[in-house]
């Protein structure tokens, strides 16, 4: 048997190796369009900001490496030109050379991956442009920044490799602005979830211009400026630009393949194309996510790594199934974890799910082990079913291990309700006798036996007339150091014996700081006949996303975020 595998790097070359293992008598040949054939995509942005120093240590694997273990031959600067699928042949070109060849197959395996958006703006063709993409584009940034010293960067596109990037730059002491079109970054997690995001970039001065479309670029005094709708223009010495991906589909498309959402490579759970000899995989793909059962496209490592396994087995003659991604992910944001996994209140919603969610601020470890630090989490389950959607937590220590906790939750299939008995490891440096991912389960279970939430977009909703009470139960200090107007103030722990200052027969809807204290007066309240509302999340979570918003409101209006 021989099988052409069209792409490397996660989804190619972890299919080339396991087809050696499962065959040794296979003939294996990989083409590869850039220079590299295994490297450590995710880990790019960091080899710009120095922290990976060995550009040797993003390659993962090279030809000869792959040739000495596995006897597979790799050919890169190849680019594989057209799939000739009745003559099971494929037309490749020596990038080097100009060479032109056909190549056979019994076995085509495509993992193409994904381009960066680059889309049809004036000024594309400056030099001083990016985007991060490849080990090429990251040498080209690093060269760019090395020999030229830039000042200042822009950065167009929030999401992942735009943070990571500008993580980097600020690093080496660049003033970094990140443009985005939508008012928040990191789009996996909803709005309230990245105020905390968007603290932690100001915090390390990164300027912020959410809610900006960008019409072009013109090179200017020495830079670029980014041009903006409706806007000033935006200067820096270089820009890169991380709107997104788009998959590389166009192979497939000339060869009649069948092609699914955004023009990927429609593929069934075998990873099978419309072809039964052409496998597909890798972000060049549809795939089926895990939650919601609609097609979706999820670029990461994780899911291309599975799929090609999966299409390795099935081409060596298994039976292997891909069930879908569900989009864990993780990733730093100078000292701050954000974690997300299953699917966000914001796509629920727009999934026609009928949704609530629990929002607690628990430490890391133990409070009374040194250290611990506090961590925000999010946690997304169906009502009526109780079926647990998703999850996000932002946060310092722990924050890896709890998403990943929750994601096994969604993949195993359990309710929300179901955390509250997972057995989790507990010592005081690690965790709480309490897990955070239980405390979630316990608030979720109360729900699911009566207890009532408000939550943050019912606040400016609140009748102030006097017909609900507003009550705030942290104490007079906290109080007065910031509150929500209209919100009488009886701390939890007087509450007992202030009870007649509650009118009876009114509902009473009651904050806290994080949510304990004013889960603990709802309790009281219900003991002496009140119909109470818990807040979800607390003050803490309320003040950081009102005041998130009116700086993204206030520096639109003034053309610039702080």
């Amino acid at each position: 048997m021989k099988v052409v595998i069209v792409g490397g790097v996660a989804g190619g070359a972890t299919a080339a190796a396991r087809i050696r293992r499962l065959d040794e008598q296979a003939e294996i040949v990989v083409f590869e369009r850039s220079g590299y054939i295994s490297y450590a995509n995710c880990g790019l942005p960091y080899y710009i900001g120095g922290v990976i120093e060995d550009p040797e240590d993003l390659t993962l694997q090279t030809p000869e490496s792959f040739f000495s273990r596995f006897r597979i031959h790799i050919k890169v600067h190849h680019e594989v030109t057209a799939i000739h699928s009745d003559q099971k042949t494929v037309s490749v070109k020596n990038l080097e050379t100009g060479e032109e060849f056909e190549e056979s197959y019994d076995k085509l395996l495509l993992s193409p991956g994904a381009k960066p958006v680059w889309p049809g703006l004036p000024g594309m063709d400056s030099d001083k442009l990016f985007t991060l993409r490849t080990v090429e584009d990251t040498f080209r940034i690093k060269e760019f920044v090395d020999e030229h010293k830039p000042k200042s960067a822009v950065m167009v596109g929030g999401g992942f490799i735009g943070l990571e990037a500008a993580e980097n730059l600020r690093e080496l002491g660049i003033d970094v602005t990140i443009v985005q079109r939508p008012k928040q970054l990191m789009n996996p997690f909803d709005a309230d979830m990245a105020s905390f995001i968007h603290s932690e970039v100001r915090k390390h001065g990164v300027k912020l211009a959410l809610g900006y479309s960008v019409e072009g670029f013109e090179e200017k005094d020495d830079g670029i400026n980014v041009l903006l709708k409706d806007q000033p223009a935006i200067h820096g010495d270089m820009v890169v630009l991380a709107i997104g991906v788009t998959p590389e589909s166009q192979l497939a498309k000339d060869a009649g393949l069948a092609l699914g959402i955004k023009g990927s490579i429609l593929v069934n759970d075998r990873m099978e194309t419309s072809n039964p000899d052409i496998y597909a995989v890798g972000d060049a793909v549809q795939v089926r996510h895990y939650v919601t059962g609609r097609d979706a496209l999820i670029a990461l490592a994780g899911p291309a790594n599975k799929q090609g396994r999966i299409a390795a087995d099935n081409i060596c003659g298994g039976d292997s199934r891909y069930l879908g991604s569900q989009g864990s992910s993780v990733i730093k944001i100078f000292d701050m974890t954000a974690a997300t996994t299953g699917i966000n209140e914001t796509n629920a919603r727009k999934a026609g799910l009928d949704v609530d969610t629990v929002i607690l601020s628990p430490m890391s470890h133990a409070g009374y082990y040194p250290g611990g630090k506090l961590m925000t989490m999010k946690v997304v389950f169906e009502k009526e079913s109780y079926r647990l959607l998703g999850a996000q937590i932002v946060g310092y220590d722990g924050v890896d291990k709890r998403i990943d906790v929750l994601a096994t939750a969604i993949h195993a299939g359990l309710k929300a309700t179901d955390l509250k008995d997972l057995d989790l490891a507990y010592a005081p440096p690690y965790s709480s006798a309490k897990d955070p991912v239980n405390m979630a389960g316990f608030m979720i279970d109360n729900i699911s036996k009566g207890l009532k939430q408000w939550h943050l977009e019912d606040a400016a909703k609140l009748p102030r007339d006097g017909s609900v009470t507003l009550l705030d139960t942290r104490t007079a200090q906290e109080y007065s150091r910031g509150h929500i107007k209209g919100f009488k103030n009886i701390p939890v722990d007087e509450l007992r014996e202030r009870i007649g200052e509650i009118e009876p027969g009114k509902r009473v809807y009651v904050i806290c700081q994080s949510g304990l204290r004013s889960y603990i007066a709802t309790r009281i309240l219900e003991g002496y006949g009140f119909e109470a509302y818990n807040f979800a999340g607390g003050f803490r979570f309320y003040d950081a996303v009102m005041n998130d918003r009116a700086l993204i409101e206030t520096a639109y209006a003034c053309g610039m975020d702080q």
